[in-house]
């Protein structure tokens, strides 16, 4: 190997002679870099990609056949008006009077006597956990505008998604993820406009953290408290109760509400599912879209595959928007102040302090709710900086996430790799290319004991690597291929990196979306990762040109926009700070991504 150093030293110059092409030198290409905006530009954000609403949510049936989801307005209607009659209907009946005699809905116990009533802190979490939950789902619906498509399975096909609001994928070989984005209105989305992702994503990731910490410090209360008593069903009564109330509602004659001892049966199920289901589950397949988590740990991406879990946290939000509506449906339906009392004022009462306190709790959020998106588009460096101070602590848990091959096999490859990126269209790309990459060098300079030039078949001379892994695309699109190239800790000893070396640097040939060429830095410590590498071969063929021929990075602990494509130069360095708008990526840099993306 030392032989082969020397054969590959650079020993100074200006610029590295490729025929008819001439690489700069890193100073030149740095120069190069871009500066991203401090303020969003709406007509120019994410290169002045044009605004499109998609289509209304649409659910696969049988193979060919979709079902629009806005047909469920009037099939509701229509189902309650006939709810409404079967009720009055079985209301008359000697059988069913009996059933909600001896089943009123309500399970008044001595312990629900003992522990009633609702503490302060259980209406202070009650409230917070409203506010934040805005902001989950409104980031969560602007995510899944990023990449409109849901499936089953691990691979995302197009054709074969079950979930959709954007049109079919047209024939284009090129069509890229980002082109099948789709904008949201500005106050329904957070922040609303089109490929927004990396500013939803802070906002969603970072109100996650705090809902969840809120989450265990409610846990600890329930149950030290007692209040748990309110929520879980101690008797199997709790389904014909249910049942009952059911029948109730739908009579119009309800039942007497008891909400400040005990819960009726079909709240107690209610309230159960979203505690003590939904919740944990929403937590945990949204960890189960994280790369570091799932590469690491393959039992959970052997049964909670990226999309399936996706698929499941789009149930999870269905199930807690359906919750809110019909929970405020309820409150102002069953007792209006006594209700906002025990939610907002901690008393059982009929007077208006509860209404009061609500209607300034409301204004909070309703303030926030209009707010939210314009702040944003104002202020995307706050809501990036606030967010990674959030989510820093546990991205670091993830992101030393070392992992071995083997999770996946060749019949385990995607039918169907989404392409992304802007294409490199520069005339030094596009001469390389109709040589077939034969004057291609790969040059790695920086804080380097040995800096080199390698041609790809240098490159293809050095240990062979393979892997078959997973892509993780921060739109939420994912694909398994066979990767084939060269290590990165074989090109870490070829090199042999100074102490001082703490970021390694990938120069793309491909332009970012505002102009100026794309990169993006890693911690150095990950490239002696096991599934981190060079890949010139894709599903045991040359890397194409869509998928970043002749050279792309491998990082699995990562997310996809950091897998740089078209690989041009390698920079050792010590910080980032000095490249670009110093954010560690042009992502980073121009659409507001994390540097640290490991879940």
């Amino acid at each position: 190997m030392e032989d082969r150093r020397n054969d590959l030293r650079i020993h100074g110059g200006t610029g590295v002679d490729r025929g008819d092409v001439t690489a700069p030198v890193q100073d030149d290409l740095r120069s190069q870099l871009t500066h991203g905006e401090e303020v969003v530009d709406t007509e120019t954000w994410a290169g002045s990609l044009p605004h499109t609403t998609g289509v209304a949510p649409r659910v696969r049936i049988g193979r060919d056949r979709w079902f629009n989801l806005l047909w469920l307005l009037p099939i509701t209607v229509v189902g309650l008006m006939v709810g409404v009659a079967a009720a009055k209907g079985l209301r008359g009946m000697p059988a069913v009077k009996d059933f909600i005699a001896t089943h009123p809905g309500t399970r008044i116990t001595p312990e629900a006597e003992g522990n009633a009533g609702f503490p302060i802190w259980l209406n202070a979490q009650h409230f917070f956990n409203l506010f934040l939950i805005t902001f989950i789902i409104r980031s969560g619906w602007q995510i899944l505008a990023d990449h409109p498509r849901l499936y089953w399975t691990r691979h995302s096909t197009p054709g074969k998604e079950w979930f959709r609001i954007q049109k079919p994928v047209p024939t284009d070989p090129l069509w890229t993820a980002k082109a099948d984005s789709v904008g949201l209105p500005r106050h329904v989305g957070l922040p609303g406009i089109r490929h927004s992702i990396g500013l939803a994503r802070w906002w969603h990731l970072g109100t996650d953290v705090l809902f969840v910490l809120n989450g265990l410090v409610f846990y600890v209360l329930l149950f030290a408290t007692g209040q748990w008593r309110h929520l879980v069903p101690s008797s199997w009564e709790v389904f014909p109760d249910a049942a009952s109330t059911l029948i109730q509602y739908l009579s119009l004659d309800w039942p007497a509400n008891h909400g400040w001892v005990a819960f009726n049966g079909l709240q107690l199920i209610a309230y159960f599912v979203t505690v003590f289901i939904a919740g944990p589950l929403a937590l945990l397949s949204g960890l189960g879209m994280s790369p570091a988590l799932s590469t690491k740990f393959r039992w959970i991406s052997k049964y909670l595959s990226i999309q399936l879990a996706r698929s499941i946290h789009f149930l999870v939000m269905v199930w807690f928007a359906t919750f809110i509506v019909m929970h405020v449906l309820m409150v102002f339906t069953t007792g209006l102040l006594g209700n906002l009392n025990h939610m907002f004022a901690a008393r059982e009462s009929n007077g208006w302090l509860g209404f009061v306190v609500f209607a300034v709790a409301m204004t909070v959020v309703a303030v926030a709710w209009f707010a939210a998106s314009p702040f944003t588009l104002r202020h995307p460096r706050t809501v990036q900086r606030a967010g990674a101070t959030l989510l820093r602590p546990v991205e670091r848990l993830f992101e030393h996430l070392d992992s071995s091959p083997g999770e996946y096999t060749a019949e385990d490859v995607s039918p169907y790799f989404w392409h992304n990126g802007r294409y490199p269209d520069s005339e030094e790309y596009r001469t390389l290319r109709r040589g077939g990459f034969e004057d291609y060098r790969l040059v790695i300079r920086g804080l380097v004991e040995n800096p080199v030039d390698l041609s790809l078949a240098d490159l293809r001379a050095l240990p062979h690597h393979d892997q078959t892994t997973q892509h993780f695309c921060i739109q939420g699109w994912s694909g398994v291929a066979e990767w084939g190239g060269v290590s990165m800790q074989t090109i870490l000893d070829l090199v042999h990196p100074l102490p001082e070396a703490k970021w390694v640097v990938f120069y793309s040939f491909g332009e970012g979306g505002d102009g100026g060429p794309y990169y993006d830095a890693h911690p150095i410590e990950q490239m002696g990762y096991q599934l981190t590498m060079l890949a010139y071969d894709m599903n045991g063929s040359p890397l194409s040109f869509g998928h970043g021929a002749p050279l792309r990075l491998r990082n699995e602990v990562q997310l996809g926009f950091k897998q740089v494509k078209w690989i041009r130069q390698i920079e050792f360095v010590e910080e980032v700070a000095e490249l670009g708008s110093g954010y560690g990526g042009y992502n980073e840099d121009h659409e507001f991504f994390g540097y640290r993306q490991a879940i």
